[in-house]
């Protein structure tokens, strides 16, 4: 429940920046993104090559939830822009959005998920030393 209502308050405010911002001024956006989705990618091999896995997962977990965050603006924007040029493709421009507010989702859950076994691992530890 707590991981819906962040990715939802993420989204919901990510959208309506978006929404009131100047038209056009985060579609520079889709190239650096689409750079960060690469190297997250590059990042995901090289662990599994190199054996770094948990620093680079923690690292491509936090990295992308900011880069989804980042397509929430730009797609929104660009749905805007497309739908002024007369796009009216609703379907895809909600799969579109229904692709970033999932990926937005499970990044939050992992990053709950981890938190939680955190500190069951500390109290844990702390009734072992008692």
């Amino acid at each position: 429940m707590t991981a819906a209502l962040a990715s939802t308050a993420i989204f919901a405010c990510f959208s309506l920046s978006a929404l009131y911002t100047r038209r056009r001024s985060y579609l520079f956006l889709g190239s650096w993104l689409s750079s960060a989705v690469m190297g997250m990618l590059a990042m995901r091999l090289g662990g599994w090559m190199f054996g770094f896995r948990s620093a680079a997962y923690g690292l491509e977990l936090y990295l992308g939830l900011l880069v989804f965050s980042g397509y929430v603006l730009f797609d929104t924007q660009l749905i805007v822009e497309r739908a002024a040029a007369g796009d009216m493709d609703h379907v895809r421009h909600a799969l579109d959005l229904f692709v970033d507010a999932v990926a937005i989702l499970v990044r939050v859950l992992v990053i709950l998920l981890k938190n939680q076994e955190k500190q069951e691992q500390q109290q844990q530890r702390r009734k072992r030393r008692d």
